[in-house]
């Protein structure tokens, strides 16, 4: 099954179930309130207003996930041609819903940052809540699976160790279009990003050092996973900042991001448009 999430007239969103080309209204506010409220099982035959697919407004799959726990180094083949021993833990850190766009929605570029840069990634999509999952708990816990683009500011993210201040960004990383259900992911899916038409990144996903089942049991020992939660699972090689010059976004440009088995978001880059006072970079307090 495949569920997404439509933006109606007056900036209201709804969930839907795919149906090929079509797209069934469920009455629930977007994918994370229903999995929150709902029951999949039920969803199936579900009946309701319908949308063409192609052309209506797609929000966030999950619009405002109360935790979004990023992945970082997290390729095997990655790693390996880094020279890197394979992490023996998984490396975290957060992002906030402010960060998310749809997955046909302007990605937006900072003033303050000239090193902006594309990460795809599968999405792992919390169905039921979590606390120290063992393996099987993990599996069941997972509600489904979306594409998501980690798009990182290069020259924050680098400002000290930690990541953080690179990674959530307003405005910045698209999610979408679908959650598909775990029995309806093909084997040996391919991730693929592509800048202007231009592939740039390109990997089977079970090329995951830490599998989704892994992280959920990893990261549910540290905290509850709830419903609508979501896991991004890390991004593989290719991204700009690791070629030789560098190379980032601009604005103009289109990312593409894609999934076999789930779909492609597409997303133009457009520079934020701001006041001169809103502009100036805040002073930092020093204690």
């Amino acid at each position: 099954m495949k569920l997404t999430t439509i933006r109606l007239a007056g900036g209201a969103t709804v969930a839907a179930r795919v149906d090929g080309d079509t797209a069934v209204e469920l009455g629930f506010a977007d994918v994370g309130d229903l999995l929150r409220r709902g029951d999949l099982g039920a969803v199936a035959t579900a009946t309701g207003a319908t949308h063409d697919l192609a052309s209506a407004e797609l929000a966030p799959v999950v619009v405002a996930p109360a935790k979004i726990v990023c992945v970082g180094l997290n390729y095997r083949n990655h790693i390996l041609k880094m020279g890197r021993e394979l992490p023996e833990h998984p490396t975290l850190f957060a992002k906030y819903p402010d960060a998310l766009v749809g997955p046909r929605d302007e990605i937006q570029l900072p003033p303050e940052s000239d090193k902006v840069d594309w990460e795809g990634e599968l999405a792992v999509v919390i169905g039921r809540t979590v606390r120290r999952a063992d393996a099987e708990q993990a599996a069941a816990a997972i509600a489904g699976y979306s594409v998501l683009n980690d798009v990182t500011m290069r020259d924050y993210q680098y400002r000290s160790p930690q990541w953080f201040q690179g990674k959530t960004w307003e405005r910045s990383t698209p999610l979408g279009p679908v959650l598909v259900t775990p029995d309806e992911m093909p084997d040996g899916a391919q991730l693929v990003t592509l800048l202007d038409g231009e592939e740039v990144q390109r990997t089977p996903v079970d090329d995951l050092v830490f599998s989704a089942v892994e992280l959920v049991r990893y990261i549910s020992t540290i905290f509850t996973l709830n419903p609508g939660d979501v896991i991004a699972t890390g991004t593989p090689g290719g991204v700009g900042h690791a070629r030789r010059s560098g190379r980032y976004i601009t604005a103009g440009q289109t990312l593409t991001t894609r999934i076999d088995g789930i779909g492609e978001l597409v997303n133009v880059a457009v520079a934020e448009q701001l006041d001169a006072a809103a502009a100036r970079e805040p002073d930092v307090v020093r204690a």
